[in-house]
């Protein structure tokens, strides 16, 4: 029996409250077991810092521009990496001229690409960008390439037999084939995106949630540090969601499957009676048989909810 949508907000609500209720305890008690929680701004101050901070302007100027930054960088990976994705799996000459260099290019932290970015690009906020895009890219890249590679091919077979061309196929069996795979892509994408971004603004970026974040390093200011962190991390649910949301709209043909918890897959099931012979006379046939076997199946199935 599943939870209902009410009650499983309110335990994340609780859960929620718990692991903020316990990072009070532990900073206001200043307990130091081996991790040093003295050290720490308790929660209470943390929502001080984000209430003044939410009040003045810099706060939102930051938001803008980290969102600026991270919606134009995962737009153009997604564009990319679905499309050399789709590419590099159809083709093998492309596979052949691209593969090798993106396999070497792949492994490099992109956060690893500042020089670059900084002798490449004229401003700061264009290498941003760039970084941006090039942590997205190679998850979509992946996932894109193994989600067509997956494919059946009858389903393409099909639509040549009846006279589709390239574009209907990739239009009709290819990418709405590879849709599943292509968002668990996104999905990893968006986070290694934020990553990056948040980093990329600390080290040479100006305004931003992550160059905020690290100016209050810089002048010790703690509790401002964390309200950069709850930040970051309330960004990066949201646009998370957003893209799984906007895959489960976009794939709602999928058959969806729900969660049924371990030992209680047989209650509440009706049981199927074994199908009985019936002779010419209209007396059933094996009578005593399909008796027993009922009768047994009943008994075992008392035994289950015994167990259960």
């Amino acid at each position: 029996m599943t939870r209902r949508p009410l009650a499983r907000y309110a335990l994340r609500a609780a859960s929620l409250a718990t692991a903020l209720g316990l990072w009070q305890l532990l900073t206001s008690l200043d307990v130091d077991l081996w991790l040093r929680f003295s050290q720490f701004p308790t929660a209470t101050d943390v929502a001080r810092a984000f209430a003044d901070r939410v009040s003045g302007a810099d706060y939102w100027t930051d938001l803008t521009d980290s969102l600026t930054r991270i919606l134009t960088g995962f737009a153009l990976a997604a564009v990319l990496g679905v499309a050399t994705g789709v590419l590099v799996a159809r083709s093998r000459l492309a596979e052949d001229l691209l593969g090798p260099v993106l396999e070497v290019v792949r492994p490099i932290p992109a956060i690893a690409l500042v020089p670059v970015a900084i002798l490449l690009f004229p401003s700061n906020e264009q290498g941003i960008v760039f970084i941006t895009c090039t942590a997205a890219f190679f998850p979509v890249l992946v996932s894109t390439r193994h989600a067509v590679r997956a494919l059946t091919p009858v389903w393409e077979e099909a639509v040549r037999t009846l006279g589709g061309g390239r574009l209907r196929i990739l239009g009709s069996v290819v990418l709405p084939g590879a849709l599943p795979g292509i968002f668990g892509g996104l999905s990893v994408g968006i986070g290694v995106s934020w990553i990056c971004v948040i980093s990329a603004e600390m080290i040479s970026g100006q305004y931003g949630v992550g160059y905020r974040t690290w100016q209050d390093y810089t002048v010790v200011n703690y509790p401002g540090v964390f309200v950069g962190m709850v930040t970051i991390g309330l960004l990066g649910w949201v646009t998370s969601t957003a893209v799984e949301l906007l895959g489960r709209r976009l794939t709602s043909w999928l058959p969806r499957t729900s969660y049924v918890p371990a030992g209680r897959g047989r209650t509440g099931v009706p049981r199927v009676a074994a199908p009985v012979a019936v002779k010419a006379d209209g007396n059933p046939e094996n009578q005593p048989e399909a008796q027993h076997q009922g009768h047994d199946e009943s008994e075992q199935g008392a035994r289950d909810e015994h167990l259960v």
